[in-house]
Formats: C-alpha cells, structure tokens, sequence
C-alpha cells in the first residue's frame, strides 16, 4: 500500500468472516421483501423505475399512433390530455428522479467504500412509498381518472371551476409520495457521502460520481419544497375555496408557474447531474486513462446546480414578466452552458488520451454526447427570447426536452447498466446485442425527434390531438411516429437480453472493465470483507494489491465489533475515522410505514376520509416503531477496527448521523415555510392596498402572547437536555408541550378575531396557509413530545443513547423560530408597503 502499514496486520481470529456474513444475510422467499439493504432496495428500485420506464413509452406510442396521420379518431380529447398528462408524469416523477436515486442506493455505498448508508430504512421506506404509490397513481388510467391537465398542472385550467372531477386531485395528493421518497433519499445520500466514505477518501479524492450525487441531493432539498408547497395550495383552492390562483378574488395563476418551475427547472439538472456523474466514472475506464480535468469537473458540477436555480423563468418568457428579469434569466440560461461545456471538453479530451474499447457502455456514451450536445444548443436558442416567443408551445420545445432528457439521461443510464450489471451476478450482458439496442435507439430517437424540430418550426403547437391534413405535417409526424417504434423495439430487445442474462448462473464478479473505483472490490452484500484505506482517486489503478488486502481482512473492520451491522462513520473533509457506526436490521416496518403513507394520500384524494386516516396512523405508527427499534444503546461504548484503531460506537450532538440527517429535513421544512411565505408576499404586492378593504391583521397583543409562549417552550426542551437522566426531563417536556400547542391556540384566535376568511381573498388565504403550516408542526411536536417521554420512562435515554432528545430539541427549536418568523412576515410586509 505505497509503503504504508496496513492497518490489521495481524492473523485474524477464526470464524471472523463468516458471523460477518451472518449478520449480513439477506432473507429469502417472500422475507426479502422486509431487507433494507442497500443492494436488495437498490436492486428493487431500479428494476420499479424501469417498469414505468416502460409503461410511460408504452403511452408515448399510443401518442404517437395519434398523431401519425392527420384527422386520427383513436383517441378521444379528454383520453389524449390522460395519457399525454400521465407521459410526462410518469417519465419525470417516476422514471426520471427516482432512477437517479435508486442507481445511487445500489452503487455509492460500495463506490465509497462503505457497509450500506447511514440510514437503511430510510431508504427501505423511501422505496416502497414510491412502489406503492406509483403503482396505484398510474391505474389511474385504466378507469378514466388520471390527471388530464398536463404533467405541470396550470391553473386556472387545474382548478375546480375547469376541471371539477378528481383527476387533478390524484396528481395533487397521488404525486406526495414521490415527493416524500425523493426527499428521504436525498437526506440517505448527504449524509451517507459526507460521512461514511472509506478512511483516507477525502473529498479531493471521492469519485465525480458521489460529488454529482452530493450536489444533486442539495438541489432536491432546496428544490422540491417549493412543489410540494404548490401543490398543497392548489389542493386547498381545490378541496377549501382557499383563492391562490383565482384572480377574482386577489390570486394570481402565475404565482403556480412560479413555485412549480423553481423546482421544475433545476429538476432538468437533478436527472442530468448523476448521469454527467456517472459519465465522467465510465469514460476513464473505457479510455484505460485518468479522467482529464478531474477538479474543472467537479467544480462545474456545482456550478451547474447553481446556475439552475436562476433559471426558473426560463419556461416564462411569454408570461408576461417585466423585461429586466427576462433579461437575467436568459443570460443565466446561456451561462449554464459553459459548466456543461467544460465536462463535455473534458470527457472528450480524456477519449483522446486514452485507447478506447468500442464497448457497449463506450457507443452509448457516444450517443449520449453526440444527442446531448444537440440539445443543448437548441437550449442556448431557446434562451433567446425572441426565439423563444416564436417556438413557445410548439413542438420544437418537445424535440428540444428531449434531446436534453433521453440524451442526457437515458442514454447513460443504458450505458450505466452495460457497465455495472456484471455487479449483481457476475455475467455481462451480451456485446452482440448491445450493438442492435445500441443503433435501433439510437437511430429511432433521432428518426422520431429530430423531424419535430421542423414540425414545431412549421408551427404545429404542442399537447394537440390531432391536426389537419392540409397543414403540411403528415409526412414528419409519420415518421416520428416510425421512429419511435424503433426505438421501442431496441429497448425491448435490451429487457430480452438482460431476463436472458440474470437468468444464468451466478459467478464471481471480478472487474471485467479493469476500473479503477471501490465498488469492483465488492463480493458480498455487504460490500467487502474489510473496508480499505484509501490513498488516491483511482485506488484500484494506483492500489494493485488492494482487493487481496481487502479480502484477507488486512483493512479496518473486518469482522463485526458489535455483533450488529457496523459501518465506519468518517470526517467530512478529510475522510478520517471517527466512529462505529451501528445500522439497524432487515423489518417490515418501513414497508408497513410507506403503505400508510401511499394510502393515505390516495385515499383522500378519493374523499375515502375515515380510511385515509386509518392508513395514516398506520404510517405514523410504523415510522415510530422503527424509530424505537432503531434508537438502542449501543451494546459496547468502544470497539476496536483496526490492530491500531480503537473508535467509539455511535456519536451523539453534533458528531451523530442522526443529528445530521434531522438538520437536512429542516432545511427541507424551512424551504417549504419559504415557498409558503413567497406566496404571501406575491398576492400581497398584487393589491393596491394591503391588507385589503374589509380585512384586518390579527391584533399585536395575541402575536405578543402567541411568539412568548413559543420562546417559553423552547426554553423548556433547553432545559429538559440538560436533564437527561433525570426524572423531571418528561415532565418539562409535556409542559413544553403545553406552552407551544396554547401558542398555536392564540395564533388561531387572533386570526379568528381580525376576521381572517381564507375563502375570501387570495391575502387571507395566504396568511392561512402560514398558520396551517404551523399547525402541522403543532401536531407533529404532539407525537414526538410524548414518544420522547415515553423513551425516558422506559429507560432508553441516557448520555450515550440521547439521539431522540437531541432530534426532538432541533424540531422544537425549528418550530419556535418558524411560528415567530410566520408572525414577523404578516404583520411587517403590510408596514413596509405602506
């Protein structure tokens, strides 16, 4: 190892690898559905995405038989806005982001050296909210509700004046749980990539992958509140009369564009990051060289996750935005292009150097940036705004999403399973074939999406369901339409060769790529016998004899030190060693857990209320119970992992992965209580007085007693983590309680006494919505307040065991700051208008 001691040097004890094993084992028969490993739910998810993969193609040829000739009667109107809707929704809620995902689960924690994430069933329950949901959200189809507003859901055409039925409630409340599992998968991976990567792998030296995934697990956290805060309003405007989006009564439909194209947008980045990621891992073993301009790579990564968020109105230019912002957001959408540009420069530079092997992976690599690039140069013309104004809404938008979409994402993603499946069984998939499925999607795609870029230049408008035939689109939408059964057919002739594949023997996996990254080394589902120290960036290239070291258990952790799942938690920048970190166990709670919770959101939407909340309990109490089997003392306070290395089991306060993930979840929350108070601050600088006529704030007295008593409860859990181990922490807990659930009390009152109907203006609508979202943090403090109670009665706290007390105090503390700043926001926006 570059003439550095091994960290175990020594012979080790008998039996060592085999209780590793044990405590690793994933259940069979129908219990391998209750593993929470990361190599069984990673498996499971991308096999799930694939599935609606297909099932959103098999709607986009029913489209396109629609359209193949002029006049069609195939499908009726409203069936048409279905399955056009349920396409998009399908491909980029259940397809696009959960792939990204469920590719991560699978690779990071043996690309990074790790046992599994940090948080196992997490991950487990995060898979199966989005199995279950979307399952249930897409035979929507089958029986006539499916969304039928487009996959952006506009009002005023969204609301329940023009779309009274319940197809835009299953959208609204049926796509929570997408939300929901692509947020819990975002916390798994920050935490997971900053905190468990091998000893030694330091951010300098962590692959580009992990670095695309850690910044695109940011954007899902900054980027999703604001949907789900969209969503919520037009679901109450819907199901309360709350006017968001009616502009007769102060509401604006142009505040949705808003809210939905902040996350709409960067979601573009968030598909094509971990494809750029994944890119820039297989083309340096393709090539047999170093990846040129590692660090211009990474830094460009961040540099286009930033630049997306300046881009949301780049979907709005004929919006009627004034001028100036116009003007920043094209700059903004032209500037996106030169991060882009670098890692293309680079990865084209690192071919150049190396001697490329016209494998699989490398001719879909290939397609991908020849397509990609493609599409990004209609991107820079559509951030023209006079371009833009002509080709808005034709079908030279949709040529252009996908060129962006199947080239930058779809195309690597094939690549990406040609070059790790050898992973799951050892067997590659069949060069012979690839090349086939490699020019029939290729070939297709370009046959069924380039001629759009006429057809939208011609004119012909999206979304429409038929057209007439002496518009002089016959002969290109025929053969989009042949196009994409050509490519429908290499895709099925990839799934025929890959059953074929997983069908044969299982063998050892080996590195039949000779790459250069940690998850080669992995023999087992746990990862590897020992987990390695890591002294570069392409440790299996500059590390030779690492994988025999690794497999004779000479690195650090090489058996169980606890008897438990066991990973090692290292530091944040440097990647050195800091903790045992102890996983929890296969259960059926998560997926008991994510059933309540798809159950929940799918069942309201039905107005099946009384069984709705039956399923919500249900989720609540599997999410507690796992919560409680999770949280254990640990059975030794110190465990030895290496001859010289003896490291803590588990940390608590700020050194805790719990303590972590909690931070990133209200940083989610505060995201949506932002979305939320953006809403107020829009309809408010809509009126030309504010409040207006006939409406009053609440009055500063109720506000006054309101923000104390929130300050006197938080004060109280203060208090209470300084009591750990002593009898009157629940008691200070409870009255804590007390004081917050009385502030939400008065907060209620006072609006009640200024005369605050959320029915009737779009203002007063808004200030609800704050309250509500409160509300919500009342009800859930009311949970956590008694559980945390409940731990300490039963014995389950104490010094080494307080990651509920200090999870708990962080949500107390957020929710004190959150009705404060709710209160300021209300009563100061008003004044300065004045």
């Amino acid at each position: 190892m570059n003439e550095q001691r091994l960290p175990n040097s020594l012979p080790r004890p008998d039996g060592e690898f085999e209780r590793l094993k044990e405590v690793w084992r994933t259940p069979t028969g129908w219990r391998f559905f209750k593993s929470v490993n990361n190599t069984s739910i990673g498996l499971l998810y991308i096999g799930t995405a694939l599935l609606f993969f297909i099932l959103a193609g098999i709607l986009a040829l029913v489209m396109r038989v629609q359209l193949a000739v002029p006049d069609n009667t195939l499908l009726s109107p409203e069936t048409y806005n279905q399955v056009f809707t349920m396409h998009g929704t399908v491909m980029m809620f259940l397809f696009a982001i959960p792939i990204v995902e469920a590719i991560a689960v699978y690779l990071l924690p043996n690309m990074l050296g790790a046992r599994d994430l940090p948080f196992p069933r997490l991950s487990a329950y995060a898979y199966w909210a989005y199995a279950f949901g979307g399952l249930a959200f897409f035979c929507t189809i089958f029986v006539g509700l499916a969304p039928n507003g487009g996959w952006f859901m506009y009002p005023p055409y969204t609301g329940e004046q023009y779309s009274p039925g319940l197809n835009a409630d299953f959208w609204l409340l049926g796509i929570g749980f997408i939300e929901i599992s692509a947020i819990a998968g975002a916390v798994e991976l920050i935490v997971g990539i900053l905190f468990t990567r091998a000893p030694g792998m330091s951010l300098r030296r962590m692959p580009v992958y992990a670095w695309a995934m850690l910044v695109v697990a940011v954007m899902i956290v900054f980027a999703f509140p604001a949907v789900i805060a969209g969503t919520a309003l037009l679901e109450l405007e819907r199901a309360f009369d709350w006017p968001f989006f009616i502009a007769d009564r102060g509401g604006d439909p142009i505040l949705w564009q808003h809210l939905f194209w902040f996350f709409g947008h960067p979601e573009v980045y968030i598909i094509f990051l971990p494809a750029a990621g994944m890119v820039s891992t297989m083309i340096p073993t393709i090539a047999g060289t170093p990846l040129v301009g590692r660090r211009a790579i990474i830094v460009a990564l961040v540099g286009v996750g930033f630049f997306s968020f300046g881009l949301w109105a780049h979907h709005m230019f004929t919006a009627g935005l004034g001028v100036l912002e116009m003007s920043f957001i094209s700059a903004a959408s032209m500037a996106v292009a030169i991060p882009t540009g670098i890692q293309v420069f680079a990865w084209i530079a690192t071919l150049w150097n190396g001697r490329v092997q016209m494998t699989s992976p490398a001719l879909f690599l290939m397609g991908f940036m020849f397509i990609f690039v493609l599409g990004g140069l209609t991107g820079v013309m559509v951030a023209v705004i006079p371009f833009d104004w002509q080709v808005h809404d034709t079908y030279f938008i949709v040529a252009h999403l996908h060129y962006v979409l199947i080239g930058g994402m779809v195309f690597p993603v094939f690549a990406a399973m040609y070059y790790w499946l050898p992973l799951v069984k050892g067997q590659r998939l069949s060069e012979k074939v690839a090349r086939w499925v490699f020019w029939l999607m290729f070939g297709g795609f370009n046959l069924a999406f380039f001629p759009m870029h006429i057809t939208g230049l011609q004119g012909m408008p999206r979304r429409v369901y038929t057209y007439d035939s002496q518009l002089g689109w016959d002969f290109l939408n025929l053969l989009s339409t042949i196009g994409a059964f050509v490519f429908a057919f290499g895709v099925v002739l990839f799934i025929v060769d890959a059953v074929r594949t997983l069908r044969r023997p299982e063998k050892e996996v080996g590195n039949p790529w000779n790459a250069p990254t940690l998850e080669w080394l992995t023999s087992e589902s746990y990862g590897n016998h020992s987990i390695p120290r890591i002294t570069s960036t392409n440790p299996l290239w500059d590390q030779p004899t690492l994988s025999e070291e690794v497999d004779r258990g000479q690195h650090y952790l090489p058996g169980t030190a606890t008897g438990l799942r066991e990973t090692i938690a290292t530091s944040p920048v440097a990647g050195e060693p800091r903790y045992l970190m102890v996983l929890p166990t296969d259960s059926w709670l998560p997926v008991v857990a994510a059933l309540g919770t798809a159950g929940f959101f799918l069942l309201l939407t039905v107005k099946a209320v009384l069984l709705a909340w039956i399923f919500g309990f249900m989720a609540v109490a599997g999410t507690v119970a796992w919560l409680w089997e999770s949280d254990r003392k640990p059975p030794i306070r110190e465990a030895r992992v290496a001859d010289d290395l003896v490291l803590p089991v588990n940390a608590k306060t700020t050194a805790s992965q719990s303590w972590w993930g909690t931070i990133v979840m209200l940083v989610v929350d505060a995201c949506i209580f932002a979305s939320f108070g953006y809403a107020y601050v829009h309809v408010s600088m809509r009126l030309m007085v504010c409040p207006p006529p006939g409406a009053s704030l609440p009055s500063l007295p109720w506000q006054l007693a309101s923000g104390g008593l929130l300050l006197l409860g938080s004060a109280l859990i203060l208090l209470a983590a300084r009591a750990i181990g002593k009898r009157r922490l629940p008691w200070l807990v409870l009255l804590a309680l007390g004081c917050t659930a009385a502030s939400f009390l008065l907060d209620l009152r006072g609006h009640q006494f200024a005369g605050l109907d959320p029915t009737a203006t779009a203002w007063a609508a808004a200030i609800g919505a704050l309250l509500s979202y409160q509300g919500l943090h009342i009800v859930v403090l009311a949970i956590a307040g008694p559980y945390l109670a409940l731990r300490h009665w039963r014995g389950h706290l104490g010094e080494h065991s307080r990651a509920t007390l200090d999870n708990v105090s962080l949500l107390w503390h957020y929710t004190t700051l959150q009705g404060i700043a709710g209160m300021a926001l209300v009563n100061i926006l008003p004044l300065l208008m004045e």
